[in-house]
């Protein structure tokens, strides 16, 4: 009976709920009928027995409120010679609500545990505060309730400064973002949780029992309430989906479920934007607004609670702010109204005063009920652009200040543009954030090259920062270089039309307005180079040259694509990136220096390679016959694509092996290019570069490079960058032994080759598709095909392709090898077994067949170009 009434009375809830009825109703109504059902069991098994006792609701529970997959918070409190006699009814009783389907979490306990507890732990005091009688002994109830009141066991000052460190904890797990790709809804910041806080807070100090009692209290104003009310019942609605949705309790928005909800939510995809995109924004703008309102709203209690009794006279700072308790404060609240450019000032004040901690509730009020001020006659008047560009040229708190314009709602109005990616998601795994927090990353990580105290942590950039004339034109390439993501069109192209109206507009000179634009419309230029092409060849580095055109528009490039990478995506930024993007620009400057007219000269820059690499092996005993004899067999391509320290390492250990010690296997830990370099030398059989990376794919290994060169001896050479799954370099010697001792095992034997084994997809790359795209061109400069294979990211991709490459007797010279979230996007250099560029109409119908067999996705037919 009671199992079916529970099956029923949900069954009812989910069909109301699809009907429209807000969860705002449906929560309660599943309290009440957990309630009856609970009171019910109690009275049949626990009443009768003797002894004072009383079954009470806490935690959400007792606030009355119960989602479809929320635990039932049970307190048993006893009487002090109950509990033996109760324990066997107890135990009944709980297994009884287990058996009919309740989730349950219980404590049994007496008044002196209920102290004793709330005493040593605040989450357990918050939980009795929340406590609500369901069936038992009222005057032991009320006993407890007397007894164990926060003010009873936690000081005002205490308590508070319990709950706030509380949450800090919290959203620091959450790494201080509301924005994660898969956020909680109760626990990141912004959540349900903080609505919570706010509550208890209230109830705990001013005896306010709902939140709109915060009104009364002039905590919050009427709009203020509404505000907070539609973003609960938005997060209650959701809350309540999922748990529907899943079966089961599940507070996570995972990708598993944020189509199926975009679409049960009525979002339907759009030109620019995609149904999941749309609800997404509209979770993270309610959970931003929600943040907004917990900061001011716990900035207001603790005035209330912790400054209750302190009357500091303001210090005064202008005519129109003063500070009051180390807080800016407008020093008449219709300074907004009489003078809207103080919107921006406030910013500006926060910065030239180190000494104040931040804005006083009041008056973040006042700036959040004022923002709509911020209009085209406020954009148009030249105070407000002086006030926007002078915040960008102070020494200090420019990320600061642009993040609390951002939390205050006043950048979105100063820049409506901005106001537009505010809460936008792209839906994928390689952007982590939304637009809006990516691009306040940039500029972060711009202002860190430019501060002493983070120097260490990228001295290249930071050496650069210290010479440009004029930081804040980078500041405003970080702001305007994602801005016009979600219109359509070319972002870049968009954006950088922005960024030189609105410099034109805010008086940078004609140049500057031309550099910030050129920087926003190439600010994935480098990134695209260094990953995509083949940057030991002299002629991409010319042809990359010519596109920045001198070292200033160098300097400013490479430190934009280094703070982007690396607030795209905490795990994308690694050691082999760092040396990459270094590496590019080291060799582009020396191009640019020699002048564009004057490019590179191989035969010069082999003889120079050659040169250094002669001066590192003096030392190590070989005599010159011997590195002459050893270099004869190799080609000019070996000393362009290799640095003078990599040769020197491969030509002390070639002259030292025997027979015995083929095939040759080096690990070197810490490679000049940023990773772990695995170098072989073997004999050239077929299948080497298969078995080659299935073995590092075996050991857990991801390969970031690879370089491939081919003797006239019949050898080759094989250079494959790898970092482990963690993204950092080998570091353990006897996991380079182990990368030794398998890679060698396995290339003794090269006549076999097995097919790699098919992987299971990890639970987030499912939820995504990438149309496969193949695309074949010429390299006619080096004589070979390339290769470019765009497709949905899979454990063992590579070890496949280069299966298929053995398959189709093709020749892997060079690979630079990408993964963009759920995306692969490598470029492999490929001959055919002559060492020539693929001619032969077989092979490239062996290579497309085979690759989209292997890639196949019935949804996403493969697209193949040949060029």
């Amino acid at each position: 009976m009671f199992r079916e009434a529970l099956k029923k009375g949900d069954e009812v809830l989910r069909s109301r709920f699809q009907e429209g009825i807000s969860a705002a109703d449906l929560v309660p109504a599943r309290a009440w009928l957990v309630d009856q059902l609970l009171v019910r069991a109690w009275e049949r098994i626990v009443a009768p027995i003797p002894g004072e006792k009383a079954l009470v609701a806490v935690g959400g529970f007792g606030r009355g409120e119960l989602h479809p997959g929320s635990d039932v918070d049970l307190m048993v409190l006893l009487g002090d010679e109950a509990q033996a006699a109760l324990t066997p009814a107890l135990e009944q009783f709980l297994m009884f609500l287990w058996d009919f389907g309740l989730e349950v979490g219980h404590s049994v306990r007496s008044i002196s545990d209920c102290i004793e507890e709330a005493q040593r732990d605040i989450t357990t005091a918050t939980n009795l505060m929340e406590a609500r009688l369901l069936s038992g002994s009222a005057p032991l109830y009320e006993r407890m309730r007397t007894v164990t009141g926060p003010s009873q066991v936690w000081p005002s000052r205490k308590f508070f400064e319990a709950k706030w460190q509380e949450q800090l904890a919290r959203h620091e797990k959450y790494h201080d973002t509301a924005y994660n790709l898969e956020p909680n809804v109760k626990e990141s910041p912004g959540g349900l949780r903080d609505i919570h806080m706010i509550g208890w807070v209230a109830k705990r100090h001013f005896g306010a029992n709902t939140l709109h009692d915060l009104v009364a209290h002039d905590f919050l104003t009427e709009a203020e309430y509404q505000a907070l009310l539609r973003g609960q019942n938005f997060l209650w609605d959701l809350r309540f989906a999922l748990h529907t949705l899943v079966g089961r309790r599940e507070d996570r928005l995972l990708f598993d479920h944020q189509t199926t909800l975009a679409k049960q939510f009525g979002f339907e995809d759009a030109d620019h934007s995609l149904a999941v995109e749309q609800f997404m924004q509209r979770y993270y703008r309610t959970v931003m607004e929600l943040s907004r309102l917990n900061e001011m709203l716990l900035q207001l209690f603790q005035e209330a609670i912790l400054y209750a009794n302190i009357d500091e006279p303001p210090v005064l700072i202008n005519k129109r702010f003063q500070a009051r308790r180390g807080f800016l404060e407008v020093t008449h609240p219709n300074i907004f109204t009489r003078y809207p450019i103080a919107l921006l000032e406030v910013f500006l004040l926060l910065q030239q005063h180190p000494e104040l901690k931040g804005v006083r509730a009041s008056t973040i009020r006042l700036i959040r009920r004022h923002r709509n001020l911020i209009d085209d006659r406020f954009r148009n008047d030249l105070r407000a652009r002086s006030l926007f560009m002078e915040i960008l040229r102070q020494p200090r708190g420019i990320t600061h200040e642009m993040r609390r314009m951002h939390r205050y709602g006043v950048l979105g109005r100063y820049l409506p543009a901005f106001g537009h990616i505010t809460g936008r998601m792209q839906y994928d795994l390689f952007h982590a954030y939304t637009v809006d927090s990516h691009t306040l990353f940039v500029v972060r990580n711009l202002r860190r090259f430019a501060l002493a105290e983070h120097a260490h942590e990228f001295p290249l950039c930071s050496t650069i920062m210290s010479r440009l004339p004029k930081p804040e034109l980078l500041y405003l390439a970080g702001l305007f270089h994602d801005i016009a993501k979600g219109r359509g069109g070319d972002h870049s192209e968009l954006g950088a039309e922005d960024a030189y109206a609105f410099c034109l507009r805010h008086g940078l000179s004609h140049y500057d307005a031309r550099l910030v634009a050129w920087l926003v419309r190439h600010h994935l230029l480098m990134s695209m180079t260094a990953q995509r092409k083949d940057i030991s060849d002299p002629l991409v580095i010319n042809e990359f040259a010519k596109q920045v055109g001198d070292l200033k528009h160098l300097d400013y490039l490479y430190l934009l694509t280094v703070a982007d990478i690396r607030a795209t995506n905490p795990t994308l930024w690694n050691s082999w990136r760092d040396s990459l993007m270094a590496e590019l620009y080291t060799v582009t400057k020396r191009a640019l220096r020699r002048g564009l007219g004057n490019p590179i000269d191989e035969d010069e820059l082999i003889q120079e390679t050659q040169a250094q690499a002669r001066r590192r092996l003096k030392s190590s005993g070989l005599h010159h016959m011997t590195v002459r004899a050893i270099w004869r067999r190799f080609s000019d391509d070996y000393f362009l694509r290799y640095s003078a320290e990599e040769i020197a390492w491969h030509t002390a250990a070639i002259a030292r092996i025997g027979p015995e010690d083929m095939p040759l296997v080096l690990v070197n830990p810490r490679s000049t290019r940023g990773g772990t370099e695995v170098f072989i030398y073997t004999e050239d059989k077929d299948h080497v570069f298969a078995l080659t990376v299935a073995a590092l794919d075996q050991l857990g290994l991801n390969i970031q490079d690879a370089r491939i060169i081919t003797t006239e001896s019949g050898h080759t050479l094989d250079s494959y960058l790898v970092l482990e799954s963690d993204g950092e370099p080998v570091t353990e010697p006897y996991r380079e032994q182990e990368i030794i001792n398998h890679l060698r095992s396995t290339l003794q034997n090269t006549d076999l080759l097995p097919p790699p084994p098919n992987k299971t997809l990890p639970r987030q790359l499912r939820h995504f598709t990438t149309p496969t795209q193949i695309n074949f061109s010429s390299d006619v400069h080096n004589n070979r095909t390339v290769l470019e294979l765009i497709t949905g990211d899979r454990p063992g991709l590579l070890a496949r392709v280069g299966y298929i490459f053995s398959l189709c007797k093709v020749r892997l010279k060079n690979a630079k090898i990408a993964t963009i979230g759920e995306r692969a996007e490598d470029v492999f250099f490929i001959t055919d077994t002559d060492n020539e560029p693929l001619k032969d109409t077989a092979v490239y119908e062996c290579l497309q067949k085979a690759l989209e067999e292997t890639l196949l996705d019935s949804d996403n037919p493969t697209s193949v170009t040949l060029s």
